[in-house]
């Protein structure tokens, strides 16, 4: 798995830290990628003795994405990415996968007996505002954004 993390004082957003690795579009390339995004939050917000309300959401709105991207955005041959930028005021995880094609559609338009959809329900509620993107030239971004909230 390549993995980069960056912290790019250059960038628009003034202290904004970046992380981003490529993992695989398996189940166990998804569950790497989280725990190496984990390990990185935890660093950034003062260790584990600094876990809070927002990094749980943060661990369970990555978990969600990346699992979407090995389940639904799997195409042989091609990987993922996922990018989380943090601020001083809000967390942004972006996943993309190789499939444009298949958008997320939250279990209120699946219908309450669909498969899958659920997830999406969840992040919806946990998320302060997240949406899907295209990424040229065929796949997709699935974002999620939440605040900060210490404490």
């Amino acid at each position: 798995m390549k993995q980069e993390i960056v912290t790019a004082p250059d960038e628009p957003t003034v202290g904004a830290a970046h992380f981003r690795t490529v993992f695989a579009a398996t189940a166990r390339g998804a569950h790497t990628a989280r725990h190496a995004a984990e390990r990185w939050l935890t660093d950034r917000r003062g260790g584990p003795e600094a876990d809070d309300e927002s990094t749980a959401t943060a661990r369970l709105l990555v978990a969600e994405l990346t699992a979407n991207a090995a389940l639904h955005g799997r195409v042989r041959g091609r990987h993922a990415r996922l990018a989380l930028t943090l601020t001083a005021t809000t967390l942004r995880i972006e996943v993309t996968d190789a499939r444009g094609e298949r958008r997320p559609v939250p279990v209120s338009s699946a219908g309450a007996d669909g498969e899958s959809g659920r997830g999406l329900l969840l992040v919806a509620a946990l998320a302060d505002a997240w949406g899907c993107e295209p990424c040229p030239p065929g796949g997709k971004t699935v974002w999620a954004e939440c605040a900060r909230r210490e404490g």
